[in-house]
């Protein structure tokens, strides 16, 4: 069965935005892109990743969901179809269709849809963003990979929304974690089940 990953950048306070979604206040460069890149090339971008000269096939991921605030930052830097080389899901019950050919809408029970994606055949499943619609995915969740900025935001889009939490805490252990030399640390958890 395929996993979901939910894969995101947070503060380590549990931000993963500003409240009008900005994520200008995370650094660029340092040594953690570059060898985060190389081991999950299929989480850039596609216009950057042509724009890097990356051709290498997706390794870990193939498919990407995410909630309509995460795709409208797409669509404010140009593209409605952010990642093509990947299968791509925007969860939404505001948008009346489909924001792209070759993006799906997901108007309702993301959760039904999520067991369908991880019964299929295929590589796995990467949760891209946002916090709301990662809470909500929770019970599906088998894997978080977070990258942690060493920086204090204070307010803003939480790593899992704000509405009401499960009944019952759901557990992870960590499979691997390594902090770079410019601070970020690179967190895997696994869920326990």
């Amino acid at each position: 069965m395929r996993k979901l990953t939910y894969y995101v950048a947070s503060t380590i306070d549990g931000f993963i935005a500003t409240d009008d979604g900005s994520v200008d206040f995370f650094p660029v460069g340092g040594d953690h892109g570059p060898a985060i890149t190389a081991q999950y090339p299929e989480t850039l971008p596609t216009k950057v990743r042509e724009s890097l000269g990356i051709d290498k096939r997706n390794r870990y991921f193939d498919t990407v969901l995410m909630g309509r605030k995460t795709h409208d930052f797409g669509v404010r830097t140009g593209t409605s179809s952010p990642y093509a080389h990947l299968k791509q899901y925007v969860v939404s019950t505001t948008l009346p269709e489909n924001p792209d050919p070759d993006v799906e809408l997901i108007a309702a029970d993301p959760l039904a849809k999520v067991r369908e994606l991880k019964r299929a055949e295929g590589l796995g499943i990467w949760l891209c963003g946002g916090g709301e619609l990662a809470q909500v995915l929770l019970p599906e969740i088998d894997q978080i990979f977070l990258k942690l900025y060493p920086v204090l935001l204070g307010q803003g889009r939480s790593l899992f929304g704000t509405g009401p939490r499960l009944p019952d805490a759901a557990k992870f252990r960590v499979i691997t974690s390594r902090v770079f030399e410019d601070g970020v640390a690179f967190m895997k958890y696994s869920r326990i089940r």
